[in-house]
């Protein structure tokens, strides 16, 4: 029996005890994981450096090697993110509705888990944490299957993780990792549906269409991040560049990570030499329109399937545009339906640009980076889904859950 096989048995046959498991178990389970992963720092950063001296000897840098590094700092982040969640009401047993029908039927909507949650994602060890905790706190079983890149790290995370929740009193099985890291594993895992509820795949653009098209278990697509930062002619100017720049550099790794940056003609020979000459500064490559390559010197051309780029680097896409309609125009054309921003002090342009852009999440005079679970008041996020059905945007507690009728009656027959 293969490994998928072992471990979505025993996933499923957790999810059923999980459903009924009180929030006071459940909770001192997440307390036990926050103490665990910090009281186990060491041993997760000895795992980690595995992972990163075997990314480095593949040629892995950069971003992608950021995303797949731990330190004090991350590892500290990632408990205070498993508390936040412990923190958060229970959502399970929720009776979201009660209605009585003309023949006294009593007819009801209560909050329940999606029972087995199976994971795909990359190199990302946080990933591993902040999956775990959601899913238990809404009674889910998970399923994780991380990528090659982090498996140390992530063997040694669930190794902490399940000691923990199995001394508070969880079900054997509630948190399983796929050690078997091979793409043929990830594919066997996409048609697990006697096992496997939903599946969420988290991670670039490749791997999530793979999910979505070899799949047939229900996925929730998340993830894919072209976000634009549209700067007015009406604006704060000064403000304005501080959000690029933050969009932009703080993580570029990320998928709330501005990719385009877009700026009114009517400020464009103003602006445009400042934040340029700020992110040439922070070793961010400008690719430019020939508008902007007229405006600054030594600007890559871009080219058309740059503006559909989400590229995860110190790399960002910069055209002028005629106005606000022009801006939404692109946004809507190009844009990944993640997150969206517009820099202006025009009240009207701003709800228009929150009515118009097609995106999960729309910022006026904020940065993208702030489309996080942990940013929500969540706690953490399974994944940001760019989707329209089920859950979109950041997706907490609720998003992992679905809904049961129940019925009330006192002897009705039809």
């Amino acid at each position: 029996m293969s490994e998928l096989i072992l471990k979505g048995e025993k996933a499923k046959k957790a999810s059923y005890q999980l459903s009924n498991i009180s929030t006071i178990i459940k909770d001192n389970a997440l307390q036990a994981i926050a103490d665990e992963l910090i009281k186990n720092e060491d041993k997760i950063l000895e795992a980690n450096n595995k992972d990163l001296t075997n990314a480095k000897e593949k040629g892995i840098s950069g971003a992608l090697l950021d995303r797949l590094t731990l330190n004090n700092k991350r590892i500290l982040s990632m408990a205070e993110g498993v508390l936040q969640i412990k923190s958060l009401p229970d959502p399970i047993g929720e009776v979201i509705s009660m209605w009585k029908r003309p023949n006294n039927l009593t007819i009801g909507q209560k909050r329940v888990p999606l029972g087995v949650i199976g994971i795909i994602y990359e190199a990302r060890p946080n990933v591993t944490v902040d999956a775990a905790a959601l899913c238990l706190k809404a009674g889910n079983a998970v399923i994780l299957r991380g990528g090659s890149e982090a498996i140390h790290s992530n063997r040694t995370i669930v190794e902490i993780m399940n000691e923990a929740i199995i001394k508070a009193g969880l079900p054997e099985g509630s948190i399983q990792l796929i050690e078997d890291t091979r793409r043929e594993t990830a594919v066997e895992m996409m048609k697990l549906n006697k096992y496997i509820d939903v599946l969420i795949p988290r991670g670039g653009a490749g791997l999530i269409q793979t999910v979505v098209n070899n799949s047939t278990v229900p996925v929730i697509e998340t993830g894919v991040g072209n976000c634009h930062v549209y700067v007015d002619d009406e604006c704060d100017q000064e403000m304005a560049e501080k959000i690029v720049i933050n969009a932009k550099t703080s993580r570029p790794g990320v998928c709330n990570a501005a990719e385009t940056l877009l700026v009114s003609r009517k400020i464009a020979q103003e602006f445009l030499p400042k934040v340029l000459s700020s992110l040439r500064k922070l070793n961010v490559e400008i690719r430019g329109c020939e508008e902007v390559q007229k405006i600054f010197p030594d600007v890559v051309p871009a080219t058309e399937e740059d503006w559909y780029k989400e590229y995860l680097d110190y790399i960002i896409a910069v055209k002028v545009v005629d106005d606000i309609d022009h801006a939404i125009e692109h946004i809507n054309k190009y844009g990944t339906r993640h997150s969206e921003a517009i820099v202006t002090t025009n009240y009207n342009k701003s709800q228009q640009f929150l009515q118009e852009v097609d995106a999960a999440a729309v910022y006026v005079n904020a940065s993208t980076r702030f489309t996080d679970g942990f940013e929500f008041g969540f706690g953490s996020e399974i994944g940001i889904s760019t989707q329209k059905l089920h859950a979109r945007g950041p997706m907490g507690l609720k998003e992992l859950t679905t809904i049961k009728y129940i019925i009330f009656g006192s002897g009705q027959v039809r």
